[in-house]
C-alpha cells in the first residue's frame, strides 16, 4: 500500500489531478435534484431569498430596496405594503439576476441553486489552499474531498441562500490574508479586507473568520505593532465600514426589518444543557460528523501545536460565532453552514494523523479511521436524505393555479403557518397567515385567498366568498365577491 502511495505521488502535477477530480465530484453530487422545486427543506428562507430576485427581475433592480412577497406584521412586526426586505446587503440575488437574465438555458429555480454550487466550488479549492498551507498537500487534498462530499454540506451549498457565497469570500479574504503576511504588499492586505467587507454584507456573521487572521497576524507581529500601523487601521476601516453604512440605511426603513433580537439569545438558551446539545451533538456531532467522525477530528484538535493552531483558531472563531448567535444556531440548521470549513479542515488534520500512526498500530488505527469516516458518510447521508423531499406539493400546485387565474396585481392571502413558501409559488404579494380578521385584511387589499387546509376557517370563507377554483387538496376564493 505505501509502495502505491510512493508511486501515485511520482506523478507530476498529480495533486492538482486529484483536486480537479473532487472538483467534479463537488459539482457533480450538488446536481441531485438541482430542478426540484422549491418545497424542500427550509423552503422558507429559500423562497423569501428567491422572492427578491425575481421581483428584481419582474419590475428592475433597486439594489438599495430589496423586496418580497410577504407584506404582513409577520417578519417586522409593521404592515409592509412595499413587501421591503432589508437584511443582508442583495449581493447574491444581483448574481442571480444575472445569471438568469443574461445567460437563461436553465430556469429560475436551478439557477439560484448553480449560484451557490459554484460557490462550493470554489470554497472547495481554497480550502485545499488554506489545508495544504497549515496540514500538507495531503490534508489540504483531503479536507477539499470532506467539504465537497459531506452531505451536509452538499444539501446546504446547493440552496436558494447567501451562506454559501458569504462562505466562499470569508475563504477568500482568509486566504489573501495570508498572502499579504507572507510578502507584505499593503494591496494584498486592502484586497483581503475589501473581500471581507463584501463577505459581511452578505452575512455579516462572516467576521468571526477574522479570528483566525488575528492569530496570523499576532504570530507575524506583536499587537503594539500592528495598532500603529496606520495602514492596517485604514484597510480594517474597509471592512466594517461598508456593513455599518448598510445597516445605516435600512435602518432609515424599520418596516423592512425582520426581528433579529431573538437571533442572540432569545430564548435564554445560551450554554444550557439544550444549547451543548443542539449545537456540539445534534448539529456537529451528527448532523455533519455521524458520531464516529467525531473520532478523527478529536485527534485533528489534539494534534494542534504551538504556533500551528490555524485550524484550532478557525474553530474557536466559529465557536464564538455559535455562543454569540446562540438561538438561531439551536433553531436552525443552515446557520452553521459557515462553520464547514474549519470543521474539515480539523477533520483532514486527525484522519492523516491516525493514517499515519505514530505511537500506535498502525493497521489497527487505519482500520478505524476508514471505518469511521465509512459510517460518517452512511449516517449523514441517512439524516439529509429527507432534506431533498417535498412534503407538500400541494402548495405548489395551488400557486400555480393562483398565478394563472389571479390578476398580477392581486394581493393574496395563502396561509401556511407564516411560511411564504406557499405565497411564494402564487407569485404574488400578500399574507402568509391569517394575522388579523378576514375583513381586516381585505380593507388592506387582499382580494384572493387560497388555502390546502380545510379547517373552519377555509370552510367559513368558502360558505361566504365565491370559489374561482376548488379541487381535494386546495380551494382559491376571491374576496372581492361575497356570495
Amino acid at each position: 500500500m505505501n509502495k502505491l502511495f510512493d508511486r501515485v505521488k511520482k506523478i507530476p502535477n498529480i495533486e492538482y489531478i486529484i483536486l480537479a477530480i473532487i472538483l467534479l465530484i463537488s459539482i457533480g453530487v450538488r446536481l441531485y435534484k438541482i430542478d426540484s422545486p422549491l418545497a424542500d427543506w427550509h423552503s422558507w428562507r429559500q423562497t423569501d431569498t428567491a422572492a427578491v430576485t425575481r421581483i428584481y427581475l419582474k419590475e428592475g433592480i433597486d439594489v438599495l430596496k430589496p423586496k418580497y412577497y410577504d407584506i404582513s406584521s409577520v417578519q417586522t412586526g409593521i404592515f409592509n405594503p412595499r413587501g421591503l426586505r432589508l437584511v443582508e446587503f442583495p449581493l447574491y440575488n444581483l448574481v442571480h439576476a444575472f445569471l438568469v437574465s443574461k445567460i437563461g438555458v436553465f430556469s429560475f429555480e436551478v439557477w439560484g441553486r448553480l449560484v451557490s454550487v459554484i460557490a462550493a466550488g470554489f470554497s472547495t479549492l481554497l480550502i485545499f489552499v488554506l489545508g495544504r498551507r497549515f496540514i500538507n498537500t495531503e490534508g489540504g487534498l483531503l479536507a477539499a474531498f470532506f467539504y465537497a462530499a459531506m452531505p451536509y454540506n452538499i444539501y446546504f451549498t446547493r440552496v436558494i441562500l447567501p451562506e454559501p457565497l458569504a462562505t466562499t469570500l470569508g475563504l477568500l479574504s482568509l486566504v489573501l490574508f495570508i498572502k499579504y503576511l507572507d510578502k507584505e504588499k499593503y494591496l494584498l492586505l486592502v484586497s483581503s479586507t475589501l473581500v471581507l467587507a463584501l463577505a459581511m454584507l452578505v452575512k455579516p456573521f462572516i467576521f468571526f473568520y477574522s479570528v483566525p487572521m488575528v492569530y496570523l497576524a499576532l504570530q507575524k507581529k506583536s499587537f503594539k505593532e500592528w495598532v500603529s500601523d496606520l495602514r492596517l487601521v485604514f484597510a480594517a476601516s474597509l471592512a466594517v465600514v461598508p456593513f455599518f453604512a448598510w445597516r445605516a440605511w435600512i435602518n432609515n426603513f424599520p418596516v423592512g426589518i425582520p426581528h433579529f433580537s431573538w437571533a442572540f439569545n432569545g430564548d435564554g438558551i445560551r450554554f444550557k444543557p439544550s444549547f451543548w446539545r443542539w449545537i456540539f451533538a445534534e448539529r456537529i456531532g451528527n448532523m455533519m460528523l455521524g458520531i464516529w467522525g467525531v473520532f478523527p477530528f478529536v485527534y485533528g484538535l489534539l494534534k494542534t501545536k504551538k504556533g500551528q493552531a490555524f485550524n484550532a483558531f478557525f474553530f474557536l472563531g466559529m465557536v464564538l460565532y455559535m455562543s454569540v448567535f446562540a438561538t438561531a444556531n439551536v433553531r436552525h440548521d443552515y446557520y452553521q453552514t459557515i462553520i464547514v470549513p474549519a470543521i474539515v479542515l480539523i477533520l483532514a488534520q486527525g484522519s492523516l494523523v491516525l493514517w499515519q500512526a505514530k505511537d500506535m498500530n498502525k493497521r489497527l488505527s487505519r482500520l478505524l479511521l476508514l471505518f469511521s469516516l465509512l459510517v460518517m458518510f452512511i449516517t449523514t447521508a441517512t439524516h439529509i436524505k429527507g432534506f431533498y423531499q417535498i412534503n407538500h406539493p400541494e402548495i405548489i400546485e395551488a400557486g400555480e393555479r393562483v398565478d394563472k387565474l389571479v390578476a398580477e396585481d392581486a394581493w393574496v392571502i395563502a396561509p401556511y403557518n407564516g411560511d411564504a413558501a406557499f405565497l411564494y409559488h402564487t407569485n404574488r404579494r400578500g399574507w402568509p397567515v391569517i394575522e388579523l380578521p378576514l375583513e381586516e385584511l381585505i380593507d388592506k387589499g387582499a382580494s384572493i385567498l387560497v388555502s390546502v387546509n380545510f379547517d373552519d376557517a377555509t370552510n367559513e370563507v368558502m360558505e361566504t366568498y365565491e370559489i374561482i377554483e376548488k379541487t381535494d387538496t386546495y380551494v382559491i376564493a376571491d374576496l372581492t365577491k361575497p356570495l
